[in-house]
């Protein structure tokens, strides 16, 4: 996975250079503050003239600008002027400058601030040679303080402050990471456990990073096992309890078969115990059946299938049974039609409907198919003239096991729609039943078209 894609790099990214740039501008702002608050004193401008001019009359100029090197290491720029003109240049600002020759001019002790933080001293003294001086002083403070210290003090203001920036900023992420972990590693706790209706839901700090997709995908996980438990569990209490009487129907016949007196009665018991046997394996495949396509296909191959050959080879399987009961099989030619699917899951649908539709179709009458484009889908459908589904059983045709009311004398299970609708829903489209007008049932199957190549 490329890092520069996750969401949860560029927040740790961005909130460090946030942090970052914080420790930069509260640094200075604090360690400025913090020098003047516990170093402020006001300065001595008198003795710093003094001083000024003992170093000029013990050594001359060069004594001087020694003097005024070290007042430039402890933060003030300072020379002496004698006469309107500077015994040792130093740098002041253009505007400083031009105000300068005034300031010399009144002879008398002047303190400025021109700027905030920024003090211009002009100071009268006189030396032992009678000779009046004047010293022009600049500090960047009202304090005295070495450039090396002050540089000192706002390295270790800065350092405390990264440590501290930094240390809120892990426990900020360290918070917003271990709280959906934790909630990720309960709730895996809790699955394992059983209780497969836990979720993890949405946590703080996890709107969406890669920890929320992770969530997600979790509920997502969870939810699937819980429905495919909950289908399987249903699924076998649902055959446990079909398979009840026909079991217990092929007991009583082998009992009958044990207690015949002659070849001929038991035969004709074993002939019953075997059409049973056939009935529990065919249930009991149906059964499997949907199971699988309730568990979903992964890995299902699909292919383009020809909707209308498909139905036609369909009927030609089914014409011996409809033959049988006396059923006519009507095609409405179509033009071809492509879907997309899995040929043998849908000639099974197609195939079941059929079968279906000849069952509840009376002697002499018939069963209506045809394949047509309705906008962007295929769509099957097939009417039969039989006794059609009460409305209030339309809703559960196509649910496991269910045997409308007008089924009771037909032979089946129940699962035959089940799966059909549940193919259908793997392919992406859908199915619904209605009672005809003139009577019988119409079922309108609907297929994605395939899209052409």
């Amino acid at each position: 996975m490329n890092p520069f894609r996750s969401s949860l790099y560029w927040r740790v990214l961005i909130w460090f250079c946030v942090a970052n740039l914080l420790v930069l501008l509260l640094g200075g702002l604090l360690t400025r503050g913090f020098i003047e608050y516990t170093t402020a004193r006001e300065i001595n401008w008198v003795l710093l003239a003094q001083s000024a001019d003992q170093a000029y009359e013990s050594g001359g100029a060069p004594a001087l600008a020694d003097w005024s090197e070290q007042q430039r290491q402890e933060g003030i720029e300072a020379t002496l002027y004698e006469k309107g003109q500077t015994l040792y240049p130093i740098h002041l600002h253009a505007s400083v400058a031009k105000s300068l020759p005034n300031w010399l001019e009144e002879n008398r002790d002047i303190v400025v601030q021109p700027w905030p933080g920024i003090y211009i001293a002009v100071q009268q003294v006189t030396g032992d040679d009678g000779q009046v001086r004047q010293l022009v002083a600049m500090s960047r403070t009202h304090t005295r303080l070495r450039p090396q210290t002050r540089q000192t003090i706002l390295l270790c203001i800065q350092l405390v402050l990264s440590l501290l920036c930094i240390g809120l900023l892990g426990w900020w992420v360290a918070r917003s990471v271990a709280r959906p972990v934790e909630a990720l590693r309960e709730a895996t706790r809790r699955m394992a456990a059983g209780e497969l209706s836990t979720r993890v839901g949405h946590q703080g700090g996890m709107a969406h990073d890669e920890l929320a997709q992770l969530a997600l995908d979790f509920d997502a996980m969870a939810e699937r096992i819980e429905a495919l438990v909950t289908h399987d569990r249903g699924v076998l209490q649902d055959l446990s309890h079909e398979l009840r009487s026909p079991l217990a129907r092929l007991h009583l016949i082998l009992d009958l078969a044990q207690r015949s007196t002659s070849a001929a009665e038991a035969d004709s018991y074993f002939r019953q115990a075997e059409q049973e046997i056939a009935r529990l394996d065919r249930m009991t495949g149906e059964m499997l059946t949907l199971s699988r396509l309730e568990g979903g296909i992964p890995g299902m191959e699909r292919e383009p299938v020809e909707l209308a050959e498909l139905v036609q080879a369909c009927i030609a399987q089914a014409e011996l049974e409809a033959d049988a009961r006396q059923v006519r099989l009507q095609w409405m030619p179509s033009r071809p039609v492509t879907v997309l699917g899995s040929p043998l899951l849908l000639e099974r649908a197609v195939d079941n409907l059929i079968t279906n539709a000849i069952k509840f179709s009376p002697a002499g009458g018939s069963v209506e198919l045809a394949v047509q484009v309705r906008e962007d889908s295929a769509e099957l459908s097939i009417r039969d003239h039989g006794p059609g589904v009460p409305d209030a059983e339309l809703e559960s045709l196509f649910r496991p096991f269910f045997r409308g009311s007008n089924a009771a004398l037909t032979n089946g299970h129940g699962l035959g729609l089940a799966i059909v609708q549940r193919v259908v829903q793997v392919h992406g489209g859908n199915i619904h039943a209605s009672n005809g007008v003139h009577g019988g049932l119409e079922v309108h199957l609907r297929l994605p078209l395939a899209s052409p190549v």
